[in-house]
């Protein structure tokens, strides 16, 4: 797809969901780590009426370090793999406390390197924690940007590197967030509603 109908279906999009940002409620980058690391196969709103309770009692690095994983569990346990999550992040706020001072680092390797954080968790952060311009992508993007014919990649790392590659540097936390909304709001996985779709004349995949 040729460069400037991208970045046409970049502006539809923004006008089409100016409000698109990150939708997981968060105080801090502390707070926000810990979000994005619920919200594996997990949907934003659940993990939104979760993450109350828990940052109450853990409102801190050092507090949710010292926390035992079965107590942590009982606040998130309405949550997709709430046991393995708890241990997670607990982990997590340790290594924060002992090898980062209790605070979230602002670097990929570092990152990637806490329990429970994996690329999109990482770039999730960086991009909406630290305002570096990253694409993140999850099941929304992978999907959508290879349907609209942004890309024809397989995996998410192929496809987040392919993105880079096809997408103005200033643009690529906007994308993501951009493609998320789409995901969820027009082009949803089941049934795409193309026919109301704002992109149609340029996708590649519309199915009206």
């Amino acid at each position: 797809m040729k460069k400037d109908i991208i970045n046409r279906i970049l502006d539809i999009l923004e006008e089409t969901y100016p409000e698109a940002e990150c939708a997981l409620d968060h105080n801090n980058v502390f707070q926000l780590i810990v979000a994005v690391a619920l919200s594996a196969q997990t949907t934003d709103v659940s993990v939104n009426k979760v993450t109350p309770g828990l940052f109450a009692a853990y409102p801190t690095a050092e507090a949710l370090a010292e926390a035992d994983p079965e107590d942590v569990a009982e606040y998130i346990r309405r949550i997709g793999m709430y046991k393995t999550k708890s241990r997670n992040i607990v982990s997590m706020a340790k290594m924060l406390v002992e090898r980062f001072d209790g605070q979230v680092p602002e670097d990929y390797d570092s990152l990637v390197s806490l329990p429970g954080v994996g690329r999109k968790t990482a770039n999730v952060v960086l991009s909406v924690g630290f305002g570096h311009q990253r694409i993140a992508v999850d099941t929304h993007v992978f999907r959508v940007a290879n349907k609209i014919g942004f890309v024809h990649e397989k995996d998410v790392l192929k496809t987040e590197l392919a993105l880079m590659e096809v997408i103005p540097e200033e643009r690529w936390s906007k994308t993501h967030h951009s493609l998320i909304f789409h995901g969820r709001n027009c082009c949803v996985a089941r049934k795409p509603r193309c026919v109301e779709c704002p992109i149609k004349a340029y996708c590649e995949g519309c199915e009206e």
